[in-house]
């Protein structure tokens, strides 16, 4: 099992493997952009071993498309029950 280096999950991350953990199954690259989230975030989410990344080919109109699809993994689940997200001190905490 891969576990995270880092200790603590962005923000951003936190919010990404969110929205994966919601879907039962895989999400496509374009419905996690169109969430507003970036490839940056997905390509390390699937680095740290929290997701997984696979494509499909297909044909659509004599056309081949290629897509990305991205899912969660067991250490993903683990990263939201265990790291908290990183937080920002409060503004007049000097």
């Amino acid at each position: 099992m891969t576990v995270p280096r880092k200790r603590y999950l962005s923000p951003k991350a936190r919010s990404a493997l969110k929205l994966l953990a919601s879907n039962s199954r895989d999400v496509t690259e374009a419905f996690v952009l169109a969430h507003g989230f970036t490839v940056t975030i997905l390509a390390g989410l699937v680095r740290a071993g929290l997701a997984t990344m696979h494509q499909e080919a297909g044909e659509a109109g004599g056309l081949q498309i290629k897509s990305e699809r991205y899912g969660i993994t067991a250490a993903g689940w683990q990263a939201l029950e265990r790291y908290p997200a990183r937080m920002s001190p409060p503004p007049d905490a000097r």
